[in-house]
């Protein structure tokens, strides 16, 4: 029997967001429309009156406010594979205020060739914000893919102090080769 998970719904700046939970902590952060939802979605339990998600709303409504940029919340085991764990627990080494681009974050993997598979990986993460992958960008410096809308990866950013909240969102041509180590 499947461990059962459970949801609840809050509301953002940046939107709905549906949090999940599993016995041993915070499983999954997923905004309105975002893409990626897992497939077991339909089979989690609502839950709203509990004190599940207290500490996860609480450390979400800090960082919505800047106050915190620090999520220290237990988490449970995440589903994917060995080479996405990896990719997710690196996305949570980018201290608050900088990017990586998808090469260099491949290069700190010692994957430096891994770039695609980076980036798709990067794009299944299912701790939207508490694992920051909207602080990976194009090796030229512009944003390139969020699971959640690029528009929102640019207020994360611009929340964050690391871009502009005016400035145009740039998206890397899709025919346009990836470079390893940038």
């Amino acid at each position: 029997m499947p461990t059962p998970l459970y949801y609840t719904t809050t509301s953002s700046p940046l939107g709905g967001i549906t949090l999940v939970s599993a016995a041993e902590g915070l499983r999954g952060l997923y905004f309105e429309g975002q893409r990626h939802w897992p497939r077991d979605a339909q089979a989690w339990i609502r839950e709203d009156d509990g004190s599940r998600f207290d500490e996860a709303l609480h450390a979400l409504a800090r960082y919505f406010m800047g106050k915190s940029h620090r999520f220290d919340l237990p988490l449970a085991p995440l589903t994917g594979t060995a080479f996405q764990q990896d990719v997710w627990q690196a996305l949570r080494q980018i201290p608050t205020g900088q990017t990586w681009t998808y090469g260099q974050l491949a290069a700190h993997l010692g994957k430096p060739d891994a770039v695609r598979a980076v980036g798709a990986a990067v794009g299944r993460n299912p701790l939207s914000v508490i694992i920051p992958c909207h602080r990976v960008i194009g090796r030229d410096g512009s944003l390139t893919g969020y699971a959640g809308g690029l528009e929102r990866k640019r207020w994360l950013l611009a929340h964050e102090g690391q871009w502009s909240a005016d400035a145009p969102v740039r998206t890397r041509l899709v025919n346009k080769p990836c470079l390893t180590g940038s």
